[in-house]
This record gives C-alpha cells, sequence and structure tokens, in this order.
C-alpha cells in the first residue's frame, strides 16, 4: 500500500467520468453530465441517493471539469455564514472578471440537515447564478428541500451501486493494496458493508490494516455496518409499506422478509405491531373476523415481551394475517360514507330513527313509522338509495 495515511477510499477517489464506477445513466455517452462536461456548462442540482454512491465525487468531478472554482459545506455542521462567505467570495470574483468569470460550485452534503431560513437563503443566489449549487441529499428531496428552492434544482437520482461494480471497485482496491482478494472475500466484504461502496473500500482497508490479509474470516471479525435504516427516511416509509403490500398479496415469504428488514434495522416493535392491528381491519375486515383477536394479542405480547422475544409473536402476526382471506368492504363502505358526511354536513336525520324522550317529541313524529329488523331506507332523505356497502369488495 502506498506509503500514506490517506483512507483508501481516498486514494481510488475518481478524478473524471471515466473512472467512476455505476451511475452510467448519469455519464454514460450522451447522458446529461456527460453532455454538461463535454460542453463546459453547469447549472445547479440535486444529486438524491443512498451512501456511497458518488455524490461528493460527482460534485468535485463537475467542478473540475467546468474550471470552477469548489467549496465544499456539510449542512451538519455548516452555518448561513459559511454559505455567506462563499457568496462574498463569488462576489469578488464576479467583479474582478466580469468577462471571464464563472460561477464557483457550492457543493452542499446532506441539504436536507438546513431549515427553512436556511435553504431560503440560498434562493437569491442560485437564481442569480452568483453560484453554482450542488446538493447532495439521501432523504427524498420533495419532502427535505423547500419547494422555491427544489424548482431551481435539477434532480438526479443515484442509484445503488450493483454486486458487478462493487466487485470493480474491490479489485481497483487489491490493486492499489498490491494484494489479491478472491471471489467469496469480495463478495463478504460487499455484504458486510450492506452495499456502500465508501463502507466496503473502508472495510477492506480497516482489513488490511489489521491482518495484512483479506479473508473471510478477518473481514468478519472486524463486523458488519448494519443494516442502513432510517426511522425518520425513506427507508422506515418503504419497508413498512412493503410489509403491508406483501400481506395484502397474501405473500407470506416477502412478508416475513421485509418484517426481518424492519426487524433488523431496530424498527419500534409496538409500531410494527400497530400496523398489523390496522391491516387486521382495513384488508382483512369481515372475512376473517378473528384477524383482529389475533393482531391484538400480537400487540399485547409485544408490548409485555419485548426484544428480542417479540420478533417471533411479529413474525407469527405477520404469517397468519398474510395468509388470511381478504376483504375490504367495511373499510371502503366507511370512507364512502364519510366523503358523504364531508360533502353534506349535518343532514337532518330521519324522524323515524329519532330518540323521543317526551311526549313533545312523540307528538311531533319523532321515532314513529320505525320497524326493527326491517328493510326501510333510513339515511336521510338527500341521500335516500345510496349504497355504501358491498360483500363483493
Amino acid at each position: 500500500m502506498p506509503e500514506t495515511d490517506s483512507p483508501l477510499a481516498m486514494l481510488l477517489r475518481p478524478l473524471s467520468l471515466d473512472d467512476v464506477v455505476g451511475q452510467q445513466h448519469l455519464i454514460g455517452p450522451g447522458k446529461p453530465l456527460r453532455q454538461l462536461i463535454d460542453q463546459k456548462q453547469l447549472f445547479s442540482m440535486l444529486f438524491w441517493g443512498p451512501p456511497g454512491v458518488g455524490k461528493t465525487t460527482l460534485a468535485r468531478i463537475l467542478a473540475k471539469a467546468t474550471e470552477r472554482e469548489f467549496y465544499e459545506l456539510s449542512a451538519v455542521a455548516a452555518s448561513k455564514g459559511d454559505v455567506r462567505d462563499v457568496i462574498n467570495l463569488a462576489n469578488q470574483g464576479q467583479k474582478l472578471l466580469t468577462q471571464s468569470h464563472r460561477a464557483p460550485v457550492l457543493f452542499l452534503d446532506e441539504i436536507h440537515r438546513f431549515n427553512k431560513a436556511q435553504q431560503d437563503y440560498l434562493l437569491p443566489h442560485v437564481e442569480k447564478g452568483t453560484i453554482i449549487l450542488i446538493g447532495a441529499t439521501t432523504e427524498n428531496p420533495s419532502f427535505e428541500v423547500i419547494a422555491p428552492l427544489l424548482s431551481r434544482l435539477r434532480v438526479f437520482v443515484l442509484e445503488e451501486l450493483s454486486l458487478d461494480d462493487l466487485r470493480e471497485l474491490v479489485l481497483k482496491a487489491a490493486k492499489t493494496l498490491k494484494t489479491t482478494i478472491n471471489k467469496k472475500a469480495a463478495d463478504e466484504a460487499i455484504r458486510l458493508a450492506n452495499g456502500d461502496a465508501r463502507a466496503v473500500l473502508t472495510l477492506i482497508d480497516n482489513c488490511w490494516q489489521a491482518y495484512h490479509s483479506i479473508t473471510i474470516e478477518n473481514l468478519k471479525n472486524l463486523g458488519d455496518t448494519g443494516l442502513r435504516y432510517d426511522k425518520q427516511g425513506d427507508e422506515h416509509y418503504d419497508t413498512i409499506s412493503a410489509l403491508i403490500k406483501s400481506m395484502r398479496a397474501s405473500n407470506i415469504d416477502a412478508a416475513l422478509y421485509y418484517l426481518a428488514r424492519l426487524v433488523e434495522g431496530g424498527e419500534d416493535p409496538k409500531f410494527i405491531a400497530r400496523r398489523l392491528v390496522i391491516f387486521a381491519s382495513e384488508d382483512i375486515g369481515l372475512a376473517q373476523p378473528t384477524a383482529l383477536v389475533v393482531a391484538n394479542a400480537v400487540f399485547e405480547a409485544v408490548n409485555k415481551v419485548g426484544y428480542p422475544e417479540a420478533q417471533i409473536n411479529l413474525a407469527h402476526g405477520v404469517a397468519y394475517l398474510a395468509q388470511a382471506k381478504k376483504n375490504r368492504s367495511a373499510y371502503n363502505a366507511y370512507f364512502a360514507a364519510l366523503a358523504d358526511v364531508k360533502a353534506t354536513g349535518n343532514l337532518p336525520i330521519p324522524k323515524l330513527l329519532r330518540n323521543a324522550p317526551t311526549k313533545l317529541m312523540e307528538e311531533l313524529g319523532y321515532g314513529e313509522g320505525y320497524e326493527m329488523y326491517s328493510q326501510q331506507d333510513l339515511l336521510p332523505a338527500q341521500l335516500k338509495g345510496k349504497k355504501y356497502y358491498s360483500d363483493r369488495d
């Protein structure tokens, strides 16, 4: 390995698009980022993707290839004052070189960490072209970036690197370290790092420093990086959505897999159990009323037991609900009725349904004509004949 303390991930950071692994939908021939470099043009943009897929690397390459100053800030630690300093430098450059000046690139990592006021501050400078803003985020920008700023940025979605891409990185790492890594050890490093390219390189780097040999056993001794799971982010919502939709499709295998993802990611077991209770009424409903009983029992068990044993209770519940027959008739009928309530307001309740606790109310006809177990239409006059429920749903 080269005589340096620089991390392997830094030593292997690509300096041009030709060295970048993956993201061919953005950097391949004729693709947008390749076109910008070929034309030496640049506009403000946002990179959205998981960790370790090259967001920072691409920003640096774009700035260098289009011959612009590059300023890098992390929204975790940066303040509005730090951004102001970059803006001031950009303004000074414009005054000194009005003809040939090219707006500098401000790369703002984890832009979703900036609050509304901080994001607002960027607006006029992006709009005037004082700076080229390249933001990076692992979170859905639709929710984390204010609409006025988002409308001024072109969003590019970066994809997770494929297994082949990651293997290519591992081979580059081995070449840099002047060693060899067999396929099984390479795949183990990729698995332990959960597919994060930077984490893969860091794991290999650490393994080499500790053992001077990269084997499956040595990699396992260093442990894995854990599942990527943000309880407040997209991973949280996407995984619970996958669990619910798998149960709805009666696919027990997929449902148990996504349950395992939630559990291994550290999700609150009571949150999962609450969703099972909701699912029992929403999707199973009248087809198997005991499903609600089971879901409630699972919730109570989880509440009493806790992890790690609670995962068994959750698995029991998920398997039961996934294989149960489905019927959304009660759910659909209720929300159809609710829509009419919201649209029509407090319609007069038919007199035959009204309570008649006094003689005056009886004389006014309250309760008159009501027959138990009859087939009378009991809806308000404006909704007569309306049908909400169908047992075919």
